[in-house]
This record gives C-alpha cells, structure tokens and sequence, in this order.
C-alpha cells in the first residue's frame, strides 16, 4: 500500500458522486465547486483519497466503527467463505455464525442471556422501545409506557428513536414525534452551572437523582423504561461523575423501570472494556450495540436482553398475541455475525482491550497537556479511546468556542493528513467538543502524531 493515484484516475467515480450520492450529515452546495472527498483504500489506520492523499484517522472510519482497523484478511475470508455457504434466511430460523457469535457475546456480557440480530443501531433500539411498550400491555395493563431518555443523548435518527433524542438539532423539523417519551436531566459534571440546583458537591448522585423526580412527576406506574448512553457519544463525549451509575441502578429497581443502556458506540472494546457499561457495575436489562461489532466489514447490529425479560414473552403459549411479533429483514445476513466472531477473536488475541486502555491513558495524557499550552482548551473527558476535548472562548465563563472555529480546527487537521471529529449538528450553541476515536490497535506513535495535529491547528486557528 503506497496510496499513490493519478489525479484523474477517479474522475469518472467522483462525478458520479457528485452528481448521485446524497451524503450523510453534509451540505451539498459546495460541491458545485469543489469535488467531493471519496476514500479510496485503508490499511491499519489509514487511509487514501482520491488524489493519493495519505490520512491517519483518528475517528475510526468517520462514526466510531472500524475498532479493529482497516485491511483484516482474515475478516474479508471469514465473510467471503460464510457468503457462499449461505448468505441469508430470515431470522425465524437460525444459522450458524449468528448461534456462534451470539454464544460468544453472552460470554462477554454476564447476567445477559438473548441476543436479537438487527440491522442498525437505531433499529435495535427501535426493538428494545417496542419491547418496554409490550411489556406495558402484557404485565401493566397498558401503563409504564413512557420512556425516559437523557439531555445530550443519541439513540437513532428513525422517527421513534429521534423521540428519545436528546440532542436537538438533530431532531428539529422532524417532528411531531411519538408520544411518552420524557427527557431527563444531562451529567455533564463541566456544565453543571447550567443546572438549577446544581450542588458543588456529589454532582453525579444529584444528577441521577433529577431521573429519580422526573418519574415522581409523571408517575412510577407510567414509567417503564429508562434508557442511556454509557458515555454520550455526539452530544459531547460525557462521561457520568462518580455515583451516578450506583444511584441510576437504585433508582431503576426502586421504581420497577427497566434500565437499557445503548452500547451502539460504546460497545466492543471503545472504553477498554467489552462494553462502557461494564465499567461502572450496571446490570441492564438491555443493552443494544451496533458499530463496532464487526468493525464495519459487515452489517449488524444487536438488541441483547436477560432471561427475565425473554421469559415474559413465552409464559402463553396458547395466546396468539404472546410473543415478539416483530423481524428484521437484514437481522438475517450471515455476513454479520461471520464478521463479529473474527472480529472478537482478534481484539481477544490482539490483547485489543488492554491496547485501548493504554493508548487512551497516553492520548488523555497528550491532551491535558495541550490543554496547559491551549486556554481555548476547556475540558478534556472520555474513557478508553473514546475522548474529547470541548473548546471555549473562555475558560473562567465557560462560554462556547464558535463552531466555526471548532470546524476550523478540524478542517486544519484533515489538511495535515489527521482525520478528527467533532460534535455535528447536535446541541444548539453547544457544537464545539473535538472527538477522537482511533482504532483500538493505534499505537503511542499514532496518539502522537493525532495530538501534534491538534496542537498546530489549535495554534493556527486561535492563535
């Protein structure tokens, strides 16, 4: 892999780009002028356009997938071998790879015992939201039908899961939404000052006790489900302050509220553990996950539950109603779950997780210390290599750097050959957190050359 093109090798692909592909979370009228950025190959960490330009890529793939990086044979002939042996059937019968992966993943995830295959983060929330509201009719008489869901949050961009959205720039103009679902209170600890009655002290108990109200008000009977990311993903990269989590689980069991935690982002390995909710102690009764499953070498993704929740849906068998009447076409795809058992197999023997800790250790590290070089630098946060970097005008008001400036950085960045993110279209006036996600196998040399990008273009663009 050299990355080297002719410039018009690809004039062909990138007018057909321009002239027929919608792109994801883009505006298009710039590329009346200019041509649209097609990645050509990748390899390890990076990745090639379609001028040849080399770019080491510190988002995994733009969205927090490829956790395993780019260019796995062993990956493309797991999938290659499983397409011709059989590709699909619904899921109403099974297959082999998805009983495997599914066997495997339980292992993973003690105190979870059922694994639903989807196709897509949004739909294997969509599943765990339609299993709360059957419950409601089953077990309650059609109460405990609300859903409470978390300022700053992300669960999908259907129209049920943009219902429990917590970030709204993501869900104006899309309305009307569906009913009974209830925000709750974020726990950002840094923008706690935008909290009524925020205490200095214990923060996270606090914030998890403003769940702890919100049901009171609408009525423990009402509540069914509450539902969180274990570490905000696009609203800003929160991690939950100590006593959070403890005070969610107390809460979720005092009030019979079924408790799901979205892994789409988090899951498989981005915080140093198999998933973000294992590093707090939670026990869910679901967990969804989507992403880094099979790294993006294929499509899947999964709603998992307890034999608890499994068991209220065979109890009748003479009742005709009393079952999980529902399917995922592409839940049947075999290249899935052929993906996501290679895929575990190599964060496992690769020591991936530990890899995730220890670089994330160094990249935190890395970017406090350009906090101390950097005032517009205003808090640095995340867990494994799942971090970011919120930037502001000024640290003692807190006050917002100008997405302009935080697009600036970014766009800086992608010039030197660094691809990084940053809060996109999610919190009004709030656009302004830089977010890292590299491969779990990135090395020391890679969080370097990731955090020098940043410091030049924070020095170019602030001054």
């Amino acid at each position: 892999m050299d990355g080297t093109f002719n410039e018009n090798d690809l004039s062909r692909v990138v007018e057909a780009d321009r002239a027929h592909i919608w792109h994801h979370l883009i505006q298009h009228k710039p590329f009346e002028t200019n041509d649209p950025r097609i990645i050509v190959e990748g390899k390890g960490m990076r990745v090639w356009d379609q001028k040849g330009k080399e770019h080491l890529d510190a988002v995994s793939g733009g969205v927090w997938t490829v956790n395993v990086g780019y260019g796995r044979e062993s990956i493309a002939k797991a999938v290659y071998d499983q397409l011709m042996k059989l590709c699909y059937f619904a899921n109403s019968a099974g297959s082999i790879p998805g009983s495997i992966f599914a066997e495997k993943l339980i292992e993973k995830m003690p105190g979870m015992s059922r694994v639903y295959y989807t196709n897509s983060g949004s739909e294997a929330n969509e599943k765990a939201f339609k299993l709360v509201r059957q419950i409601a009719h089953k077990r309650y008489g059609g109460k405990k039908t609300k859903i409470l869901y978390r300022d700053r949050d992300y669960h999908g961009s259907t129209l049920a899961t943009m219902s429990a959205g917590g970030q709204d720039e993501r869900t104006v103009q899309y309305g009307p939404f569906a009913p009974d679902f209830v925000r709750v209170p974020h726990c950002m600890e840094y923008r706690k000052h935008e909290l009524d009655g925020a205490p200095e002290e214990n923060f996270g108990e606090w914030a998890a006790d403003q769940i702890e109200e919100v049901i009171l008000r609408e009525g423990p009977d009402t509540v069914g489900a509450l539902c969180l990311e274990p570490v905000t993903a696009g609203g800003g990269v929160i991690e939950a302050p100590e006593g959070y989590w403890q005070r969610v689980q107390e809460i979720c069991k005092k009030y019979d509220v079924l408790l799901h935690i979205d892994e789409v982002v988090c899951g498989v390995g981005r915080t140093g553990t198999w998933f973000g909710y294992q590093q707090y102690g939670v026990k869910p009764d679901f967990v969804t996950m989507a992403k880094g499953v099979a790294s993006g070498y294929a499509a899947i993704a999964c709603m998992v539950t307890t034999e608890e929740v499994f068991n209220m849906f065979k109890d009748d068998a003479d009742d005709p109603l009393n079952y999980f009447r529902d399917i995922s076409t592409f839940g049947g795809c075999t290249a899935g779950p052929a993906a996501a058992i290679e895929n575990m197999r190599i964060i496992e023997d690769e020591n991936l997780l530990g890899n995730c800790a220890a670089m994330g250790d160094r990249m935190t590290g890395n970017l406090r210390a350009l906090m101390e070089k950097h005032k517009v630098i205003g808090d640095v946060r995340g867990k494994g290599l799942f971090l970011g970097a919120e930037l502001v005008a000024d640290r003692a008001t807190k006050e917002p750097a100008p997405e302009k400036l935080t697009q600036a950085v970014v766009a800086d960045c992608m010039a030197q050959g660094v691809i990084i993110g940053a809060t996109n279209r999610s919190v009004p006036g709030r656009n302004n957190t830089l977010c890292f996600s590299p491969a779990l196998i990135a090395t020391a040399d890679d969080i370097d050359q990731i955090t020098d990008a940043v410091d030049g273009a924070l020095g170019r663009v602030f001054g």
